[in-house]
């Protein structure tokens, strides 16, 4: 086993073991990330230098965080990469360029990690080293989680250093220890070890209860002197006292030349000492002396002796010295290369309201959203709204910084920076809409995005009302907000647009409202883009497979080519409820793998509806309730969906009482499209229950919403559910012949079924047979494993035994290794996959070499032949 060489750490063999394992992995291919956490002076950082100094054989990366560039995007990526970015080349390279602000666009964070995923995993064993995590820049960290996740086949070890309480939240989910205080023996003997002696034995005592095993605590405060009277104050406090005793200590010159490296964060020695040029510091005498105090050194790099004395020395800095520094550093930094950090500084001088300054960081903030840094843009125009002189110009830098605010998830700053506006501010209404629903469960939001509505005119108030609907939807809470929306928009100008179909919808009923969302959706302006998660649910209302598939379409190419995630994933999981539909289970696998992919990359949780659906379908009763557990902790759409979803589990499981009441549950919420295709199930499982009179309700409702549609998936689903209710089999046969031409699969099995098990209750047995053996064939051959077990029962019912499927070779496989394997079955190479899953090269064959094992071949070529043969 690899051993780190260095002289081990007091009181850390386990945290080294961990460590020491992670660098022989990663020789072998196999890498990790870890965090550690722990409070401030805990060794965090000693044991990132231990480690460095122990790798042998790794090319070391190291990089910070830093409170001064927590806003600035991608500013410790950056620092990382910077060493290897010359042998990157390619697409990957201007990613990154994009992302440093090296070259124009809009970064894409999905295609920045696969960057730095390819220029750290493409140069052998590779050790980052990344301290202060706790000031990531939101950007970063998202860059980092998703390396992280992603390191299993590569030769990189990733190792971050973050102080406790922990703040962020994007490397949570990574592999983390938390160092805790040494022990009692282990803390004397690092005490007695430390530069100062400790003679006095009532000194030490104190010392070492005072220092609760922090480590930094027992070298540091025996420097202060060992008779001070007992401090109440927290551990990191008392230390950073220790470094700030040590700066006062100094010369003038050397105190001031500290303040500004440490309001410096690129610790650059050629900008510190260009800043001390400007503040007159005789730069020859004030280095030697702070590089003596012992709290800093300076070479390639400014390197603080702990991050503590980097804040120490800075806070104990007066605020005219401070102030002085910031206009150094300004004057410092090249205005063309860094405008955003030069402007940062004059920002931080702190010299009052300046317009000029206040537009300078305006157009930052323009320069760091056009880069995707949503936080640093809010913090750049929360400034500049506050250095404004005209009230005018500082409404709307709030507002905009109240926007950025939000975007970047501080609801409540965002909402604080709104307190200024009065109740009638229309704008401001639209953001307490969003903040709102961000902060709530009750639906509060629209009735503040409807008042903004009611101070509008024309197509902005048409579109404002549309909003409230569309945040909804996005938040999942649309419950309610339908109602409310259509009531205020019968008090605007009539159009011809998807708020006119909403109001018809819910004032005459689907046969006014369908000729104009027919004329919505094929119309040239695709003015239903604007709110695109509005656009699938009213597809929906269509039962037009061909509409919805025009409309996934889109957003799967919009999401692509604009690398929104929300449009893609969005897509990607109306692709699979669409193959759901139609019986392609193994294409709504893939669409689940890669918006789960997705969603991996960006750091957030999946959308959990299309695998309901698929499991519902598939009839995998415990992936249903291991969804449902996940869903009912939610709200709104996700319930209504977890509903219909159980409505079709034990419909097809036969378990009619259950199934009755999940589609009551789905159809009561009067949602939009969920209640239409709910109808279905509801009639089926209220007819198995004798509830005749719920069932011809539900069938009337049914056929107003299909009728208008005009289409075979429509028509036939009315059929069969008219065949249920009345008992005729001329519509039974209608059902049959409308299915058949459409490409609804898993309806015309079902109409099969429910044909089939009418004629066998009616005595016609063989008859029934045709129909019941076509039904199973047709469920078994698309995986409706609960709905073909019932047509079983009924043909052996009928004297005849049904043809068992036998397993297939890929029914072992999970979701994302059926979606690797069907593009590798196509001919993709790992390069191509990779790209497409965001994953590496190496991680992909990684998960081959799985999938030869759990279908027992070794090539691609019989992976093509397999997947051909079970087409």
């Amino acid at each position: 086993m690899d051993a780190l060489t260095a002289p081990p750490l007091l009181g850390r063999d386990d945290e080294i073991r961990c460590l020491s394992g992670m660098l022989t992995a990663a020789r072998d291919g196999r890498g990790g990330a870890l965090v550690l956490r722990g409070e401030a002076g805990m060794g965090k950082s000693a044991l990132l230098a231990h480690v460095r100094e122990s790798a042998s054989g790794f090319r070391v990366l190291e990089a910070s965080g830093s409170e001064f560039e927590t806003e600035l995007p991608f500013a410790a990526l950056h620092q990382l990469c910077l060493p290897l970015l010359g042998s990157l080349t390619g697409h990957h390279r201007e990613a990154l360029d994009v992302a440093f602000g090296l070259a124009g666009g809009t970064p894409d964070v999905l295609r920045v990690g696969m960057a730095a995923l390819d220029l750290l995993g493409g140069r052998g064993p590779v050790l980052c080293l990344l301290d202060d995590a706790h000031w990531l820049d939101e950007e970063s960290a998202r860059v980092f989680g998703f390396l992280g996740r992603r390191l299993a086949s590569e030769p990189v070890v990733l190792v971050f250093a973050a102080r406790q309480p922990w703040a962020r939240s994007r490397l949570d989910e990574l592999p983390g220890l938390e160092l805790r205080g040494l022990a009692d023996a282990e803390a004397r003997a690092l005490l007695s070890s430390g530069p100062v002696a400790v003679v006095d034995d009532k000194v030490r005592e104190r010392l070492l209860a005072e220092a609760r095993g922090n480590p930094l605590a027992l070298l540091e405060l025996p420097k202060a002197g060992g008779f001070a009277l007992p401090d109440v104050t927290s551990v990191p406090s008392r230390i950073e006292r220790s470094f700030q005793e040590r700066w006062e200590r100094l010369p003038a010159h050397a105190r001031l030349l500290l303040t500004a490296a440490g309001a410096d964060p690129t610790g650059e020695p050629g900008l510190l000492w260009a800043a001390a040029s400007e503040l007159g510091i005789d730069v020859a005498s004030a280095g030697v002396e702070a590089e003596a105090s012992g709290l800093v050194s300076i070479s390639t790099r400014v390197r603080f002796c702990h991050p503590l004395a980097r804040s120490a020395v800075y806070l104990a800095a007066s605020p005219a010295q401070r102030q002085a520094v910031h206009l150094a550093l300004a004057a410092a930094t090249d205005p063309s290369t860094d405008p955003d950090r030069r402007v940062w500084h004059r920002a931080q001088a702190g010299t009052g309201p300046d317009d000029s300054l206040a537009a300078e960081l305006e157009r930052s903030a323009e320069r760091a959203s056009a880069r995707g840094g949503v936080a640093a843009a809010a913090a750049f125009l929360e400034r500049a709204a506050a250095l404004s002189v005209d009230p005018g110009l500082r409404a709307g830098r709030t507002l905009a910084a109240a926007r950025a605010k939000l975007d970047a998830g501080a609801v409540d700053v965002a909402a604080e920076l709104l307190t200024t506006f009065s109740a009638d501010d229309p704008q401001a209404d639209l953001l307490r809409g969003r903040i709102a629903f961000a902060r709530d469960k009750d639906n509060a939001g629209p009735s503040f995005v409807l008042r903004a509505a009611r101070r509008m005119t024309g197509a902005a108030a048409r579109d404002c009302v549309l909003d409230a609907l569309e945040i909804a939807l996005a938040f999942g809470r649309p419950s309610g907000v339908v109602e409310a929306v259509v009531r205020e928009a019968r008090s605007l100008d009539r159009g011809s647009d998807v708020l006119e179909a909403l109001v018809l919808l819910a004032d005459e009923g689907h046969a006014a409202a369908v000729p104009l969302l027919r004329q919505v959706f094929s119309g040239d302006d695709l003015a239903w883009t604007r709110h695109p998660a509005l656009a699938t649910v009213l597809a929906g209302e269509l039962w037009d497979i061909g509409v919805h598939s025009s409309v996934t379409s889109w957003l799967v190419k919009t999401g692509q080519r604009s690398g929104s995630p929300f449009v893609l994933r969005l897509g990607l999981a109306q692709v699979a409820t669409q193959a759901v539909l139609t019986g392609e289970f193994g294409t709504a696998m893939s669409a689940i793998a890669e918006e789960e992919a997705v969603a991996d990359a960006v750091g957030v949780p999946p959308l959990r509806y299309s695998r309901l659906h698929l499991a519902a379908f598939r009839g995998r009763a415990q992936e249903v309730l291991a969804e449902t557990g996940h869903s009912l902790r939610e709200a709104g759409l996700l319930v209504a969906n977890t509903h219909w979803a159980s409505a079709v589990l034990h419909n097809g499981l036969g378990d009619y009482r259950v199934a009755l009441a999940a589609a009551r549950e789905a159809v009561a919420p009067g949602d939009l499209y969920l209640a239409g295709i709910a109808l279905p199930e509801l009639i089926e499982a209220a007819m198995r229950c004798g509830e005749t009179a719920a069932a011809s309700e539900a069938l009337e409702d049914l056929v107003s919403r299909t009728s208008p549609c005009g289409t075979a998936w429509a028509g036939g689903v009315a059929a069969c559910s008219q065949a249920l209710v009345t008992g005729e089999e001329s519509s039974f046969v209608t059902a049959v012949e409308l299915l058949e031409t459409s490409s609804a699969k898993p309806y015309l099995a079902r109409a099969h079924l429910l044909y089939g098990e009418w004629l066998r209750r009616a005595g016609r047995r063989v008859d029934a047979r045709v129909q019941l053996r076509l039904a199973h064939d047709l469920l078994s051959s698309i995986g409706m494993e609960a709905f073909a077990a019932r047509a079983a029962l009924e043909l052996q019912a009928t004297g005849e035994v049904a043809r068992s499927r036998s397993a297939r070779a890929t029914d072992e496989l999970t979701m994302q290794e059926t979606h690797i394997a069907r593009l590798v079955a196509t001919g993709a190479t790992s390069k191509e996959v990779a790209a497409r899953l965001f994953l590496s090269p190496r991680t992909v064959d990684a998960h081959l070499r799985n999938i030869y094992r759990k279908v027992g071949i070794n090539s691609r070529r019989q992976l093509a032949d397999l997947f051909s043969s079970s087409a």
